[in-house]
């Protein structure tokens, strides 16, 4: 059976059951967070029970690396959104140890695209549009830095509310431990990644 009837099968008894009945809840985060995490799959579930969030306590925010790369992007747009329209008034950042995006090889991702079937004509094509592949690619090498990036893109962003407090976290992605890097309300932590 493939995935997808799987996962229509699953959601058939998933209904029929009324399981969805204990994640009941609107559409304003209860606790008034937004979350911005990496997608990491070991953070599914280790994520939320790590920083005590249960269904409909946060937004959540997940793309690889927790990385905001472009401060016009679906990231920013999402918290921006978060603010204004759903009550979200606090943020935070939160990377991992052992992230994927760490030190990630954009020519080793492009490399894979040509296996995969995409041209190098499209690849050529996309940089002679001035489409710099090289660094929208790119991870980071210290999370711990990257974190402090992303932190200050939101800090910074002429639509963002100056009275939002943004914290910059690490978890470790097999003990949900958390690491504050950037301490919200004023302070800075000044742990080695």
């Amino acid at each position: 059976m493939d995935r997808l009837n799987t996962l229509l099968d699953h959601n058939r008894a998933f209904v029929e059951s009324r399981e969805y009945e204990q994640y009941k809840t609107d559409k304003f985060p209860g606790k008034g967070l937004a979350v911005l995490a990496c997608m990491d799959a070991r953070l599914v579930e280790l994520l939320p029970k790590a920083m005590g969030l249960k269904n409909g306590d946060a937004k959540l925010i997940k793309n690889a690396g927790a990385l905001i790369t472009h401060p016009w992007g679906s990231v920013m747009r999402s918290l921006i959104v978060a603010v204004y329209e759903l009550r979200a008034d606090e943020i935070c950042v939160v990377a991992h140890r052992d992230c994927g995006m760490r030190a990630i090889d954009p020519k080793h991702i492009l490399d894979h695209a040509v296996e995969r079937g995409i041209p190098e004509e499209t690849i050529a094509t996309l940089r002679n549009a001035g489409i710099d592949l090289d660094n929208w690619l790119k991870g980071f090498d210290n999370v711990s830095d990257s974190v402090r990036h992303s932190v200050q893109t939101i800090r910074n962003h002429p639509l963002m509310p100056k009275d939002i407090p943004v914290h910059g976290l690490v978890i470790h992605p097999s003990t949900g431990r958390l690491e504050v890097i950037i301490n919200g309300y004023g302070e800075e932590s000044h742990t080695a990644a």
